[in-house]
């Protein structure tokens, strides 16, 4: 069945004058709208209705049908009901589902989208309407809900108080927030209807009605300038940042690899603050073949300083950065559509109106962040030219994926060679590398840490294994702010997430007692700047989580760094290994077969697929096991696994997600007790008599002809 968007886009606006022209984000209102529609997958075509030719000009760039609105359909008392009427009359036939969209909802996720739309193919529903889950009390001043709630009035100040009534509760009942059914408050984002429905009433309510909701942070609607600015304050934080397709990439100095500010010492030497994580971007960028050049108008030798460290070349001193672009472009042979170039203030007006990318920090000047086409989320010198190098670095094809390597290239030998991680060897015919996973087992707090590196070390294991992550990046927006109720109190997730995150002076003590206690640690980052964290601890190897394995953006951090990688591949299909092995090399990496459920049951072990790695990838393949009892770790290691991963907890009744499918200090002794053992019982494959079999052989055996 055909599903047709409708976006009404007039040109006239009450409240803000060319209102659906606003940029939110650096992208207008009605841009916006339309690309959260090309964006769905259930939305076969995309129509704009409107009377303005500035609007239709956006509408089409941005990937929409232009069908022109009447006046008579174009005024403030037109509804948008008689916009999707007309716009289906342009029409050769009737889609048989429509969904009308407002520029007015800044945010739409085109999977809120789809989910309303198969509402309605599948039957559930004639109309689903886009709506904000609520526990409000309303009040009304015009007449009590059903006749039964009471009147409420000021009696003993000088003036009287508007009576009020309750209109979906009883004011002398106040119940819970958790003992109440929620309402729903429409936000106007978008209404998906059959099309015949609405042909007959000629209004977007009828038959059976169903919500669809979204998440706060989406249901802000754009009626006001205040509203406007509302939107644009949220822009950094909900929307999801794009891929910037470019060939090039020229920033200012000041602003952004800087915070704008400079530390004069009483002889005039400047002294700046950077962002270290842009050192990584900016060296991923160059060896993807993105061409990279900072200019500035002042001459100083701090930015000749910065550019040195960072391999890129300076112009300095220029006084029309605009001619001087335009030159470079020329020399290089750059097209300017396929160029960011990145400014925050007035003099990089002129370059950033020449370039088909021109991008800026989120504390630019105003008419600078009109200008920009993307409005960074992290300021400069605060990893604005990092976040801006990881969006260009998204757009770019793998070679990969252009030129697919045979699959006997993935193989190091028929063998697969051992891999060195700080004074180990981990691979065939070396001991079995035991580690002791004690992730956010610790629960935040340092001396649980402590006393499991001592459960480790006791054990007798070779490694530990933390989890590091930027709680910023890694919490989805949704979760945020749900309350959890935790060992120190009722908290949001967000701020749960903070309170366990260890930072440099924790890792720093792990570090110390680790070495210590004559154990590795390491831990699998979660993001890129984690990456850079852990970098700076100097870990001897990193791990890559199953969760982990298809973000490319992380794991081209993790091979920038020429560590040894440790890739679990829990959830994986052999596709997403390939694109993973691809990225990361061989020549220093240990798969880890996984299964990721917690508690792991038997029949989702799947063992022998630690022998289809070796076989596939050719190097040290081990076993990442989330089980209840030891059985199946054991297994593994009679299968070939070269290392063991499992989880530990100093009691598997403690707070914390993880602690039921860990082994306690008795089951992890035990486990590196057995596998001692097996290593030995395996021997060496060369069938011979050994000493203990002589007395029985010449006692028993008899030899006939």
């Amino acid at each position: 069945m055909r599903v047709l968007a409708v976006i009404p886009a007039r040109g006239g606006s009450v409240g803000v004058p060319l209102k659906n022209l606003a940029p939110v984000g650096g992208i207008p209102l009605v841009a916006r709208a339309v690309r959260a529609c090309v964006q769905a997958g259930l939305i076969d075509e995309v129509v704009v209705s409107t009377d303005h030719p500035e609007i239709a000009q956006a509408a089409r760039a941005a990937g929409a049908v232009v069908v022109e609105r009447p006046g008579e359909l174009s005024g403030a008392t037109a509804s948008s009901e008689s916009a999707v009427l007309h716009a289906l009359d342009r029409l050769p036939a009737d889609p048989g589902v429509v969904v009308l969209v407002q520029c007015t909802s800044a945010f739409i996720d085109p999977s809120d989208l789809d989910a309303a739309i198969v509402k309605v193919l599948d039957g559930t529903a004639d109309v689903v309407f886009s709506g904000l889950e609520t526990h409000e009390f309303l009040w009304s001043a015009e007449g009590a809900a059903n006749g039964e709630a009471a009147n409420w009035e000021a009696r003993d100040g000088a003036a009287a108080v508007t009576t009020v009534n309750g209109v979906n509760h009883d004011p002398a009942s106040r119940p819970r927030r958790q003992d109440r059914e929620p309402h729903y408050r429409e936000t106007g984002a978008f209404y998906v209807m059959r099309t015949e429905g609405l042909r007959e009433h000629g209004h977007r309510f009828f038959g059976s009605v169903a919500v669809q909701p979204v998440p706060s942070q989406h249901a802000v609607e754009v009626d006001t300038p205040e509203d406007l600015e509302v939107v644009r304050a949220l822009a950094p934080f909900v929307d999801r940042p794009e891929p910037i397709d470019v060939d090039a990439v020229i920033t200012d100095f000041d602003g952004v690899h800087t915070d704008d500010r400079a530390y004069v010492d009483q002889d005039g030497r400047e002294m700046v603050a950077v962002s270290r994580s842009d050192g990584m971007g900016i060296s991923l960028l160059r060896r993807s073949g993105v061409k990279l050049m900072i200019m500035s108008t002042e001459h100083n030798p701090v930015v000749a300083a910065r550019a040195r460290k960072l391999g890129v070349p300076v112009l300095q001193g220029l006084t029309d950065k605009r001619t001087v672009l335009r030159d470079w472009l020329a020399i290089e042979g750059l097209d300017p559509a396929r160029v960011a170039y990145v400014g925050n203030d007035v003099n990089d007006l002129g370059p950033m109106s020449d370039v088909g990318w021109p991008v800026t920090v989120p504390d630019a000047h105003p008419r600078v962040r009109a200008a920009a086409r993307i409005v960074l989320t992290r300021p400069g010198g605060a990893g604005a030219v990092r976040e801006l190098c990881d969006r260009v670095l998204a757009a770019r094809p793998e070679e990969a994926a252009e030129v697919p390597a045979p699959r006997a290239e993935l193989r190091l030998s028929p063998v697969a060679k051992p891999v060195q991680i700080g004074d180990a060897l981990v691979g065939a015919g070396q001991p079995v590398y035991v580690i002791a996973e004690i992730g956010i087992n610790h629960n935040g707090d340092l001396d649980i840490a402590r006393r499991l590196i001592d459960v480790a070390a006791e054990a007798g294991c070779q490694a530990v294994k933390f989890q590091k992550r930027t709680p910023e990046i890694c919490v989805p927006l949704e979760q945020r702010d749900q309350i959890r109720q935790t060992p120190w109190g009722e908290m949001t997730y967000m701020e749960y997430k903070i309170r366990t995150e260890f930072g440099v002076d924790e890792y720093t003590q792990i570090a110390k007692y680790a070495a210590e206690r004559d154990l590795h640690w390491f831990a699998s980052p979660w993001d890129v700047p984690s990456v850079e964290f852990l970098e700076e601890m100097n870990v001897v190897t990193h791990k890559v989580a199953s969760a982990s394995v298809t973000d490319l953006e992380l794991l081209r951090a993790l091979a920038a760094t020429g560590k040894p990688i440790i890739l679990s591949t829990g959830m994986s299909t052999l596709e997403e290994i390939d694109r993973a092995v691809e990225i990361l090399g061989t020549s220093k990496l240990v798969l880890m077969h996984a299964t990721s459920t917690y508690p792991l049951p038997p029949e989702e072990a799947n063992l022998r697929a630690i022998v289809t790695l070796q076989e596939r990838y050719g190097v040290p393949v081990g076993y990442s096991g989330h089980e209840r009892g030891l059985q199946i770790s054991l297994a593994a290691v009679t299968l070939g696994a070269v290392t063991v991963e499992r989880h530990i907890t100093l009691d598997r009744t403690m707070w914390g997600s993880d602690h039921a499918a860990s082994l306690e200090p008795s089951g992890l002794e035990h486990l590196v007790r057995d596998i001692r053992i097996i290593e030995t019982a395996l021997g060496d494959g060369v069938k011979r008599v050994f000493p203990g079999e002589e007395a029985p052989k010449s006692r028993l055996r008899r030899v006939t002809v």
